[in-house]
């Protein structure tokens, strides 16, 4: 009516299309039904994929939206189709669109409860020394603290050591954790039910902490994680955007990252509208105490890396002298920066039949450990 109306107004089927805000051939066509005394909403002509329609849905049903509409046509005129493919295409098109409207994912905001989640997620780092590196990402849900740490690896001893400095930083431990299906973390799915990794569930045990796993490829279901290693990535991976300058050293690579909790931790939260260091304070309230010992890296197995006899020398990535009364020991290292961190003194390894070898001392540690060679 309002087409009518414009035309009668202007008499112009051009100047009536500007003011219907429709194409002038479409005032002329109803110009003309009303002229007639016939119907304006007059039936479309049926389609020649109309008696097929029923059978296109279904595919599109049991495909779930992803059936091509090549295969469709194929099967249709298996049936004895005699239209056009892309008479076939807008079929399927039609069919896909009420499919999705149908099925369409409704997001909720998530309300979280102090003290409850955390979530982790792993993220691409710069280079350093032709070297890749990976961001650890945290992110507890209620006080939006986050932590990066980062590494050169992802194995389960860096997970767990991660994991170990994440729940310090926290000051306590809340009851869940949320990650992605990496191996280190789930090893199988049995029935869509995740086998959980035995060192990882002896870790959580220690901590007192409940691991879980997100929905595989599913990314939206720990999207607070995501979005963490999104904001991470872009302060810290030097690209075109930030300008930022390529880092010389892993230690280099800490500092940042240091800063960049530090600014990310100390800013008003754009959703709470409060500062996530203070938030922490409160949350504290409800996190359980962290263990004052430190998990094992391999959950109790120490890696055995002194041979006999001594003097005895082990070879990761840099070369370091044992003291011989370590003959038979095990002993944990860890490389966060540039250069080694002082091992923690671990249990000696208890074999049958043979006494427990002298405790290892740094008085024992020869007076100069020779330098790293370079890595190249």
């Amino acid at each position: 009516m309002e087409i009518l109306e414009a035309f009668d107004l202007t008499g112009s089927y051009r100047s009536a299309g500007r003011l219907a805000g429709c194409d002038p051939k479409t005032v002329a066509r109803y110009v003309s039904l009303r002229d007639l005394g016939r119907e304006l909403d007059e039936t479309t002509r049926a389609s020649i994929a109309g008696p097929y329609l029923d059978k296109v849905e279904e595919w599109v049903e049991r495909s779930k939206g992803e059936v091509r509409a090549d295969k469709v046509h194929d099967k249709l005129i298996a049936m004895g189709y005699q239209g056009s493919e892309r008479t076939t295409r807008r079929a399927v098109a039609l069919a896909k669109e009420a499919y999705e409207r149908g099925h369409r994912r409704v997001f909720r905001p998530w309300v979280p409860e102090p003290g409850l989640w955390f979530q982790w997620d792993w993220g691409t780092g710069p280079l350093i020394w032709g070297r890749s590196t990976y961001l650890w990402c945290a992110w507890l849900a209620w006080s939006r603290f986050r932590v990066i740490i980062p590494t050169w690896d992802k194995t389960l001893p860096t997970v767990i050591a991660c994991l170990d400095e994440t729940l310090r930083a926290f000051s306590g431990v809340p009851t869940y954790a949320l990650t992605d299906n990496e191996k280190t973390v789930t090893t199988t799915h049995i029935c869509r039910v995740a086998v959980r990794h035995p060192d990882i569930v002896a870790a959580s045990r220690h901590y007192c902490l409940v691991v879980h796993t997100c929905t595989p490829a599913d990314p939206q279901s720990k999207g607070g994680s995501e979005a963490s290693v999104r904001i991470a990535k872009a302060d810290l991976v030097p690209t075109n955007e930030n300008l930022l300058e390529a880092y010389d050293s892993f230690a280099e690579l800490s500092v940042a990252c240091r800063e960049a909790m530090d600014r990310f931790n100390s800013r008003e939260h754009r959703e709470t509208r409060s500062i996530p260091n203070d938030a922490l304070r409160d949350e504290r309230l409800r996190l359980h105490p962290y263990p004052a010992s430190r998990t094992p890296w391999h959950s109790g197995r120490a890696a055995r890396l002194i041979a006999t006899p001594p003097p005895a020398t082990a070879r990761l990535v840099i070369r370091f002298r044992t003291p011989s009364s370590a003959s038979g020991c095990g002993c944990e290292c860890g490389a966060m920066s540039s250069s080694w961190s002082t091992p923690r003194r671990a249990e000696p390894e208890r074999w049958p039949a043979t006494p427990s070898p002298p405790p290892v001392t740094l008085a024992s540690m020869p007076p100069t450990i020779p330098s790293a060679p370079p890595i190249h």
